[in-house]
């Protein structure tokens, strides 16, 4: 199956952002809906991506070798969290300031004013949750359920290695 320019340059996005949801592939192409993210996926990507147990959207070995783009997780030998991971600027700057394993979770709010504070930034709170949550499909960070859900590294900072995508 050969792709077009536009298609492989998607499938790209998908190894680089694996694993991931159609919203988040939504926002990168500037897709109207979900649905429309599916039918793409389906039709033009078909063989190159599969959905996991969780229903996140994962390249195939396949899929990475013939975009040579390295893939948005890299797992430790030992199948724990990832060593390295690349994610989007803002992505970057919440493992940055966001709390350790061994100290207390923040909300949502609490995040968005470290990252305020750290780099004169101002993003939405919606853009901080969904990084978070993003982060959180990557195996980087925990939720913690309390009044409200709070967040916390689920890996040492000094054991992950961050790159940030374009």
């Amino acid at each position: 199956m050969t792709l077009s320019e536009e298609a492989t340059d998607r499938l790209a996005d998908v190894v680089e952002l694996q694993p991931t949801k159609n919203a988040e592939l939504q926002e990168r192409w500037g897709m109207e809906s979900g649905s429309e993210v599916h039918q793409y996926l389906e039709n033009e990507l078909g063989d190159y991506y599969f959905r996991d147990d969780n229903s996140l959207i994962r390249a195939t070995a396949e899929a990475a070798e013939l975009v040579d783009v390295e893939p948005g997780v890299e797992l430790t030998e030992d199948e724990g969290p990832p060593s390295r991971i690349r994610v989007p600027e803002l992505q970057a700057q919440i493992v940055s300031v966001l709390a350790g394993p061994g100290e207390e979770s923040q909300s949502v709010v609490s995040v968005l004013h470290s990252l305020r504070e750290a780099f004169d930034v101002d993003p939405a709170s919606e853009d901080v949750r969904s990084g978070l949550q993003s982060l959180r499909r990557k195996d980087v960070v925990d939720v913690e359920y309390r009044t409200v859900p709070t967040f916390r590294l689920a890996v040492d900072r000094d054991d992950l290695e961050v790159e940030v995508s374009d």
